[in-house]
């Protein structure tokens, strides 16, 4: 039937891809979560038998849902199946389609996230391992002529990501994805496509224009990436026959290459470089409604993870000055 809860269900998913300009990832997650529902519940139904009743017993399916190694499904996990049902709901009442209300839903409150960070001696040594991993100066005139070793390009590169991912809180999917033409050199500052293909502005401090500066200093090749693969083998751009950017998986095994070479005992990811980098912004003053902007949050909600960097600098400052000897009567 025309009215069936899978026909909806296709019409809700081209509406995040033409009218919502979702991402073709945030697409094909919202169609894995509502497939499954669909499954459970069953797809030929009617949206106006979905009640109340049916969402609690989802809700108890998927808590005791078990994935392929037997281990229950994360919390999290769990609520991006309730999200994606409620955006689903919010859809057929904005096309007058009777079915439960969105607001019916609730998601399970979750702990405090856990933000892991670096500063200090940990973020310095971190910085300086490309050249301490590689035994170069990092001194090196990148402008020579010439064929430049294959460890000195990669550790001018791994350089000059580590400043860019510090100096600017882009997530690892956006660093990979920005080509040369992206980012003028010449100013401070250039526009990201975050998530939700929204754009926003990030800015570069001396450091990582300095850094990047020199790496594409010693770049031959064509490939309009700003970070590349490079083969250690021959030194030259690995390729598949098309332009492609550095993976964000290589990034990844990129950093943890270098946070155990630099002595750091807690796990180290991209995503620790950008919680470093909304760290650094509110310890040195920055208000929460800034480093929302700059970090590219839609909510405040997600940015407020970070208040406790600010609690414990309040903590500190009543210790310094309200923790005084008190003289005794």
């Amino acid at each position: 039937m025309a009215n069936e809860l899978k026909k909806y269900s296709r019409d809700f998913l081209e509406y995040l891809e033409i009218e919502k300009n979702r991402s073709e990832k945030t697409i094909r997650n919202y169609d894995f979560y509502l497939q499954r529902f669909l499954h459970w519940f069953g797809e030929n139904k009617k949206p106006d038998k979905l009640a109340a009743e049916d969402v609690r017993q989802y809700r108890l399916w998927l808590n005791r849902l078990t994935d392929v190694h037997g281990d229950p499904l994360k919390k999290n996990t769990q609520n991006y199946h309730l999200i994606a049902l409620r955006s689903f709901l919010k859809y057929l009442a904005k096309r007058d389609i009777q079915t439960l209300v969105p607001e019916k839903i609730e998601l399970m409150k979750m702990p405090d996230r856990e933000v892991s960070f670096l500063d200090g001696d940990d973020l310095e040594r971190l910085l300086s391992a490309p050249f301490q991993v590689a035994r170069i100066d990092q001194n090196q005139n990148a402008e020579k002529k010439g064929r430049t070793p294959i460890s000195v390009l990669i550790a001018f590169r791994d350089k000059a990501i580590l400043e860019l991912l510090f100096s600017t809180g882009l997530r690892v999917s956006e660093l990979v994805s920005l080509k040369k033409e992206n980012v003028n050199l010449k100013k401070e500052e250039f526009s990201v496509r975050g998530k939700g293909q929204k754009t926003r502005v990030v800015f570069l401090s001396n450091q990582s224009r300095y850094w990047l500066t020199k790496y594409l200093a010693l770049r031959t090749d064509l490939n309009p990436f700003l970070f590349v693969s490079h083969d250690k083998r021959t030194g030259n751009q690995k390729t598949n026959g098309t332009d492609q950017p550095l993976t964000s998986r290589s990034v990844q095994r990129t950093i943890q290459k270098y946070a155990r070479a630099a002595g750091i005992t807690k796990p180290v990811t991209p995503h620790t470089l950008r919680h470093s980098y909304a760290t650094d912004l509110l310890r040195n003053g920055a208000d929460i409604r800034s480093v929302q902007a700059m970090l590219g949050h839609a909510s405040i909600t997600t940015t407020q993870i970070y208040t406790h960097v600010t609690d414990q600098e309040l903590k500190r400052v009543f210790q310094r000055y309200h923790n005084r000897k008190q003289n005794s009567d």
